[in-house]
């Protein structure tokens, strides 16, 4: 039993308060406070160059914050960076983790569970007898496929398109069932409905649904999240914000203010540097109201959203990823 648990896990929870990361011209997201349950839907929602990536890259331990307090799956933010990368996984984050579009579909799929197997597999499990280990890959690829509802089958030349040739939805699939081959505790997305069709937006929403469903805490980066979800909002401006915690009835309303950041001052790495200083710190004050029986359903619509950000700010710390 105790094994079964471990290769099916549930979801990561994940708990912000004040969360803020620092680039060389200023801030890329800060003032950012909500709780996630394991298993929600967490969409990012904002315009670009508001920050929204460099949210979800400090979330799945790619990026470094600077300010606040953070925690996934009870490991802290920043100092256990290298333990949450280890629970977490990313779909298609341009800049970061991409699909290589002269790949087939199946080298994409056998390459993932290769090097799956390689770094992140037991002792025990590499000392299995090839065959076994073969089969517990082709396991992997398989419940993967099922799970991001990609049907192989139904592309133009089976599991041998390749990258270039598929659809973006598909393509979504594909990166989402890559990520889920590591079965891991929390999900990010960068782009979600980026180029998507009306219809493929709902498919797409409704894919990640199902893996949230089945346990994994899911972040989304879009610019329109679903009324379902918990929502946070990253905005380019001055913002009075109003939301509620991920499963909590009771809402809850904050008001944040930021005061100029002066660039001279952001002298820190936004990515794996050193700690800055926050010269320019935030005013903020919040206030809440008890649950009561006329709260909203734990499955309405609950909505976080964040302090001002600036563009260079958020440009400047993708830049530190890689990611112009």
């Amino acid at each position: 039993m105790g094994t079964e648990a471990e290769e099916h896990p549930h979801g990561a929870a994940v708990v912000t308060d004040g969360f803020g990361l620092k680039g060389p011209r200023g801030w890329a997201f800060r003032e950012v406070s909500f709780r996630a349950e394991p298993g929600a839907l967490v969409a990012i929602e904002g315009p670009s160059g508001s920050g929204r990536t460099c949210l979800l890259l400090a979330l799945t331990g790619r990026m470094k914050s600077h300010e606040g307090d953070a925690e996934v799956g009870g490991l802290a933010l920043p100092r256990r960076m290298a333990a949450v990368r280890r629970i977490s996984a990313l779909g298609q984050v341009p800049g970061v983790s991409e699909l290589d579009p002269a790949f087939t579909v199946a080298e994409h799929l056998r390459e993932r569970a290769l090097l799956q197997r390689r770094y992140d597999g037991s002792v025990r499990a590499l000392l299995r007898r090839p065959a076994e280990r073969a089969a517990t890959s082709r396991a992997r690829i398989e419940e993967a496929v099922a799970a991001a509802g990609l049907d192989l089958a139904a592309l133009p030349k089976g599991e041998r398109t390749s990258v270039r040739d598929l659809e973006r939805l598909e393509a979504l699939r594909l990166s989402i069932a890559l990520a889920l081959i590591g079965r891991p505790l929390l999900l990010g997305v960068d782009d979600t409905d980026l180029k998507l069709s009306d219809a493929d937006r709902a498919e797409a929403w409704a894919l990640l649904r199902s893996v949230a469903a089945s346990g994994t805490t899911v972040l989304a980066v879009c610019s329109e999240a679903p009324a379902d979800a918990l929502r946070l909002t990253t905005l380019a401006g001055a913002a009075k914000p109003t939301g509620e915690s991920a499963r909590q009835p009771a809402a809850a309303e904050s008001a944040t203010r930021e005061t100029a950041a002066d660039p001279a001052d952001a002298d820190a790495d936004a990515g794996t540097g050193t700690d800055t200083d926050a010269d320019g710190a935030a005013e903020a004050g919040t206030a809440a109201e008890e649950p009561s029986d006329d709260a909203a359903p734990a499955d309405a619509a609950p909505d976080t959203t964040t302090a001002s950000t600036t563009e260079e700010g958020a440009a400047d710390a993708l830049a530190e990823t890689g990611r112009a």
